[in-house]
């Protein structure tokens, strides 16, 4: 039977692999001495008070190590017990934006150390260290965040009598959206803002326009009750182009929209990364002849052996929640050409290629990250045995994610899986955003951009202390 004796509840605790590049352009990672127990760790340190985890991970690691960051991906939990009671530990790969050198020593620090993520894996006291550290070197550090939100809490529609456009948030709403404006800062010091021009949308984003100065831009394709212009792009194409836009411009961006567009917008996520239009056709090119498929569907066939979407995509956000999709440039020597067209009518197992052909983008991508999950293979397995134990994917107070240790091993030829790999198109020849008639890109364009994690936020699961 369960206990409810005090010492029984869980202690949560978050903090981050905070990473800088080095001299030599690999990243170095901050480690932590504390005097009190002599030993080496990751920066961390316990919630606040109805404090979201990645507040708690931006704050931990600034008030140990004195470094300043911009969250990325989600990376393996831990847990572990302390004085009976068991605690789990989130942590974030996580850019350096600034260190404040009068931060160290502090009251719990008197040492910082900046290593490559091999050397930091020697460094460490603790095993359970160690599968963070393999995780965060699976993936490319350097990310842009593509931000999806859906707006805060309303008036209730049957009470309203004026425009739908005008209806406010509700007192819940503006208390969610002031939390929202701490919590999407951890992501980046500054972001385009896109909105809805709905009263709702614009409300949702307005303390985060005051806390980062940056300005709300209405998109009136983003409202669902956009009238179409005659002659004009219907609002699916527009939004298409806004979403492959975003990810072209290569600057942290949040999207404010509504629950009844939000598969829509979702959709033309896909629709960049993966080269289909929201149609399920190639971009700028043509479909295989039957049915055009849609969302999961859209990435079947070839194109699976690329995309693995999470299991809670198609699950509808509450109020106020938000996915994070954490976009990195094309490893150098991997964009070298169009993007090829994935035929929707492969066989699952393709023929073999002439031995004089050689392989495609994604190809050498995905072989790239393999060699990186190896090395994260051998070194978690350090980890074997230990008290504590790395979670990988499923729920994390109020978020989850794939990550990068949960995908060593399915791929289809043994592998890195392929959730993590899905590439952007920027649209243009060069790269600049652009739209075809249907909606995507030229089928000419060149991928710019892989999703390393889509990392899932309901505020309203936000664990509390």
């Amino acid at each position: 039977m369960p206990s409810n004796k005090p010492e029984s509840r869980l202690i949560k605790a978050a903090g981050g692999v905070a990473w800088r590049p080095g001299p030599d352009g690999r990243p170095q990672v901050l480690l932590v001495h504390r005097k009190k127990y002599d030993d080496w760790s990751l920066p961390k340190g316990k919630i606040e008070p109805g404090e979201p985890l990645p507040v708690t991970a931006v704050r931990e690691v600034m008030e140990e190590g004195g470094a300043r960051l911009a969250l990325g991906r989600r990376l393996a939990s831990v847990r572990y017990n302390v004085g009976g009671r068991p605690k789990r530990v989130h942590y974030w790969a996580a850019r350096v934006l600034s260190i404040d050198s009068r931060a160290i020593p502090n009251a719990e620090v008197d040492e910082v150390a900046w290593l490559p993520a091999d050397r930091a894996v020697e460094k460490v006291s603790y095993p359970h260290d160690h599968g963070v550290l393999a995780d965060f070197a699976a993936r490319p550090p350097q990310t842009v965040p593509l931000i999806l939100l859906r707006h805060a809490k309303a008036l209730p529609k049957g009470g309203w009598k004026r425009a739908d456009a005008d209806r406010p948030l509700d007192d819940s709403g503006r208390y969610a959206a002031k939390v929202l404006a701490d919590l999407l800062a951890c992501f980046a010091p500054s972001f385009r803002l896109l909105s809805s021009p709905a009263a709702r949308c614009t409300e949702t984003l307005r303390p985060l326009s005051q806390l980062t100065g940056d300005p709300v831009r209405e998109e009136p394709s983003l409202y669902i009750h956009s009238k179409p212009v005659p002659g004009a792009a219907d609002s699916g194409t527009v939004n298409a182009a806004l979403i492959r836009a975003a990810i072209a411009s290569g600057e942290p961006t949040v999207i404010c929209a509504h629950r009844e567009n939000m598969p829509a917008l979702r959709e033309a996520v896909l629709a960049a990364l993966t080269g289909y239009s929201s149609g399920g056709q190639a971009a700028g090119g043509k479909g295989s002849g039957g049915p055009a498929p849609r969302g999961r569907a859209a990435v079947d066939g070839a194109a699976r052996r690329i995309v693995e979407l999470p299991k809670e995509w198609d699950v509808a956000l509450p109020t106020s929640g938000f996915w994070v999709m954490n976009i990195t440039p094309l490893p150098a020597g991997a964009e070298t050409g169009p993007a090829p067209e994935p035929d929707l009518t492969a066989p699952e197992s393709p023929a073999a290629a002439p031995a004089s052909r050689g392989r495609t983008w994604w190809e050498r991508l995905r072989a790239l990250a393999r060699r990186g999950d190896a090395g994260g293979r051998r070194d978690g397995a350090r980890a074997d045995g230990a008290a504590a134990s790395a979670d990988v994917g499923g729920q994390a107070g109020g978020f989850s994610t794939p990550s990068a240790a949960a995908a060593v091993g399915d791929g289809p030829d043994g592998g890195i899986s392929s959730r993590s790999l899905i590439t952007a198109d920027g649209g243009g020849p060069d790269g600049e955003a652009g739209v075809s008639p249907d909606g995507a890109g030229g089928a000419a364009a060149r991928p710019v951009g892989v999703l390393i994690s889509a990392d899932r936020y309901d505020l309203s699961d936000l664990a509390e202390s």
